[in-house]
């Protein structure tokens, strides 16, 4: 007799096969626009590995933490998204100003060499067989569940994420706060289709996703300069002598960084005031 399995797991399978074929054409070369679609495919992967994991919360001699492979090459991949960023930031800041900033430039570059060459070494260095441990696992874990049960397994993943939503209304939303809140979002959006998929109602009405997915795409603006305003200072910060050049554009940065976190910070609070009443 053929045991029944979710009709989640097609969601997983689909994920779990283009993040495998993305990793297979990083073993050949590190190219920023594949990492970053493996970045994105793995965090799917990881939700999916969060949702069994409290499916099956009570078989506690089982260890559901399927993704724990993948977590060191998930950080790698996500530093390459980040200095994708600020070489973006870099460029267009060039264009702008028409000016070069080669020393910051090669600074960069060099992180990028030793990032890329440390991701390589990683991706060639490991083992297929943890891409099909992953996948007989999960396709395991993902029998005779009941669609009630992931319903509820959502629903509990999602108000663990508003409780950090709750924290964060109680006090100012400094960069950690509004960093955790764009991840925070993403995987509520996810967990959220996840529920469409299964033919469930969504918890929150058009509306509010509408606004959530509004605040996500402003966050990551504030999340660029962020970035780019952390790697320029870290480069100035052991120079004696820095030019005006530098110092202007990190006043600039400051400044919309500034306007940034503002604008976030109010849209971030209605948001809050809708969905945490």
């Amino acid at each position: 007799m053929q045991v029944k399995i979710s009709p989640i797991f097609q969601a997983f399978e689909q994920q779990h096969a283009e993040a495998k074929e993305l990793f297979l054409t990083l073993g050949k070369q590190i190219k920023s626009k594949k990492a970053i679609e493996l970045y994105g495919k793995l965090s799917f992967l990881e939700v999916y590995g969060d949702l069994l994991a409290k499916i099956h919360f009570e078989k506690e001699s089982l260890q559901f933490d399927f993704f724990a492979p993948f977590s060191k090459l998930q950080k790698n991949l996500r530093k390459i998204n980040h200095l994708k960023l600020v070489e973006k930031g870099l460029r267009q800041r060039e264009l702008n100003q028409d000016l070069t900033y080669n020393s910051y430039s090669t600074f960069v570059d060099k992180h990028k060499k030793g990032l890329y060459s440390e991701t390589f070494d990683m991706v060639v260095g490991s083992s297929l067989k943890v891409w099909d441990e992953f996948l007989a696992k999960s396709q395991e874990a993902s029998k005779q569940i009941k669609p009630l049960t992931i319903n509820t397994a959502i629903n509990q993943l999602i108000e663990e994420e508003l409780e950090f939503f709750h924290i964060n209304q109680r006090q100012r939303l400094d960069s950690k706060a509004l960093r955790d809140l764009f991840e925070g979002l993403r995987k509520i959006i996810m967990l959220e289709n996840l529920l469409l998929y299964l033919g469930f109602n969504s918890i929150f009405i058009d509306s509010i996703h509408a606004e959530m997915e509004g605040l996500k795409e402003n966050l990551k603006p504030w999340y660029a300069n962020h970035l780019e305003l952390q790697s320029l200072t870290h480069f100035l910060s052991d120079k004696e002598d820095v030019s005006k050049k530098y110092v202007a554009w990190v006043k600039d940065l400051h400044a919309e960084k500034k306007s940034l976190t503002s604008k976030v910070e109010k849209q971030a609070q209605s948001l809050f005031q809708k969905i945490l009443a």
